[in-house]
């Protein structure tokens, strides 16, 4: 490996690296091998399998690195319980192989087992049917052939569950089954996978939108691609090209070709942030509605609960959730409650777009998550579909198929034995915490807040802070965040906007109450300084990370769809760089 990749930082010179590069590869004799489109986390992990195979490897993202699905999940990696219900074991099983992996050695500085509850709510008949069922969960992690990394779960009493969960009506349950999964800050996970995809060589460049493929014929040769940020456009060539693009896939499909098309459709699902003291309970729960599962995950200092599962025809960037939805799920999660939630306890909201293959049925609860890899015209492969916990088995099957047609012979996998940057050593770095937080001053909380994100890559941050102390300050309005975050997300992580910081990099925007806007101004500063901002592209950022906060909070007043989808486009997707 060379040396140049070794920390596989995203920094702006890397980034500069990268578009050299990949405008090289125009050039006869430099074209890549394989062209990756869409920067979620199979695009990522496509990236990062197909680099770790030797091959000569670029990744293309229109906005920010999980800026659509990717980082408004429900934030769980799981097996899918719900699936073992339609007999579904293959999957499930296929996704607690996952689990396992991402938990013990892919990314256990971000992948972490969290328990859950599942209420019974009938005497006799459930617990035996719903027992055999997480059962059944349970030995299918045992035999994916994997350390499952998660305790197996247990039966409680309604005495038992109440002690565990104080704030459950007293009558709403008989008894519960206790069990595990593992959740993720699914954002961090990809820029994690894109790092690691960089420090094996391969090119990776945020804010390029593919506008056209390029052809020779019928073949795909590569594909023309603006840059959002100075308006330029180039071509980048490549051998075969993966289209990754999740809900856009259609879209950029289309660009090609009508023959033989996956077709994929976008179910919107919102989740609400509140604060962890609104209720007592130890554990997360999972509760049945008549349409899809409601969870209710612990977050940090903070409650995530959703989802919604509706069909969604609008813009595809940035969905919006509406009066209606926050409703929904208040009155579900409410109706297990002693004391309600009401609208002012909801300190954040999120709605994200599941990538759903279309199929005969007319409900998207019950269309599969199965992926499917496509080849519909020589040169370019699709992907589609699947959940985010197996991304790393779609990101291989891409793989493969995209190496079939490569005129030499492509080795095999190797991504489930590749830890993630900032995996290495995160268990000695965890051992050893408080002696760290002796040797910098930093208290030993935010160390353990530092290496629940960074890793093992945390002495990089603490070293920012040893530059220069006041940046172990917390940013204004968010006290779990220190400056120094700021700093790397910029120099180490590839943000390159105020928004990329406080929706992605961190979660401020949904987890603080006044959502990002008091911390806005010394973000700028910060990484203005970093990306070589003038003062007023810095003033430009806040105003418009504010008009997108604003833009947001009156989507969610509105009553439905289209009136939330009308509120929240009053906005511009991307501040241009003067």
């Amino acid at each position: 490996m060379s040396t140049s990749h070794a920390s596989g930082a995203l920094s702006p010179e890397k980034r500069k690296e990268s578009l050299a590069a990949l405008k090289a590869s125009s050039e006869r004799g430099k074209e890549l091998d394989v062209l990756i489109v869409g920067g979620g986390v199979v695009g990522a992990g496509a990236a990062l399998d197909a680099v770790t195979r030797g091959l000569n490897v670029g990744i293309v993202e229109a906005r920010d690195w999980a800026s659509g699905t990717s980082s408004r999940s429900s934030k769980l990696i799981h097996g899918g319980l719900r699936y073992l219900e339609m007999l579904d074991f293959a999957l499930v099983q296929e996704a607690l192989q996952e689990r396992g992996l991402l938990l013990q050695r892919i990314a256990p500085h971000l992948v972490r087992p969290v328990p859950f509850l599942y209420p019974l709510t009938k005497r006799v008949v459930e617990r035996p049917y719903v027992g055999a069922g997480i059962m059944l969960y349970d030995t299918l992690g045992i035999t994916s052939g994997n350390s499952r990394g998660v305790p197996m779960h247990k039966h409680l009493s309604r005495k038992g569950t109440l002690r565990t969960a104080p704030s459950l009506k007293d009558d709403a349950f008989v008894g519960s089954i206790r069990y595990y999964d593992a959740q993720v800050d699914d954002a961090r996970l990809v820029v994690d996978v894109v790092r690691t995809s960089v420090q094996y060589g391969a090119h990776a460049a945020n804010r390029l939108r593919v506008v056209d493929f390029l052809r020779e014929g019928e073949r795909v040769v590569g594909a023309r691609v603006k840059n959002q940020e100075d308006g330029s456009e180039f071509e980048i060539r490549a051998k075969q090209v993966v289209n990754a693009t999740g809900v856009w896939t259609d879209e950029t499909q289309a660009m090609v070709t009508e023959r033989g098309q996956l077709k994929v459709r976008a179910s919107k699902g919102i989740h609400l942030v509140v604060p962890k003291d609104r209720f007592q309970s130890t554990v997360g729960l999972i509760l049945r509605t008549e349409k899809s599962v409601l969870f209710v995950i612990p977050w940090g200092r903070h409650w995530i609960i959703g989802t919604t599962d509706t069909d969604w025809h609008l813009d595809k960037a940035h969905p919006a959730a509406s009066s209606k939805d926050i409703d929904y799920v208040l009155d579900h999660v409410n109706q297990v409650l002693k004391r309600p939630l009401t609208r002012e306890d909801v300190e954040g909201v999120y709605a994200g777009l599941r990538p759903l293959l279309a199929g005969e049925n007319d409900s998207t609860a019950k269309l599969s998550r199965e992926h499917v890899v496509a080849h519909p015209v020589p040169g370019l492969v699709v992907v589609a579909g699947g959940k985010y916990t197996t991304y790393r088995v779609m990101a291989k099957d891409a793989v493969d198929e995209a190496g079939r047609a490569l005129d030499f012979r492509v080795a095999p996998s190797c991504t489930d034995s590749i830890p993630l940057a900032g995996a290495v050593g995160y268990r000695a770095a965890w051992n050893r915490r408080a002696r760290t937080a002796d040797e910098t001053g930093v208290h030993v909380a935010r160390i353990e807040h530092l290496l629940e994100r960074y890793g093992s890559k945390t002495d990089e941050v603490l070293d920012l802070i040893k530059e220069r102390p006041e940046l172990a300050e917390p940013l204004p309005g968010a006290d779990d965040y220190l400056q120094a975050e700021a700093v790397y997300a910029a120099s180490h992580e590839g943000a390159r906007h105020v928004h990329d910081v406080l929706t992605r990099r961190t979660r401020i925007s949904i987890e603080a109450w006044d959502r990002g806007v008091s911390a806005a101004p010394v973000v700028a500063r910060l990484i203005g300084e970093v990306l070589g901002w003038s003062e007023d592209q810095i003033e430009r950022e806040v105003t418009h990370y504010n008009a997108r906060v604003k833009a947001e909070r009156l989507s969610q007043e509105q009553p439905d769809d289209i009136s939330a989808d009308s509120a929240r486009m009053g906005v511009e997707d991307i501040v241009p760089l003067r």
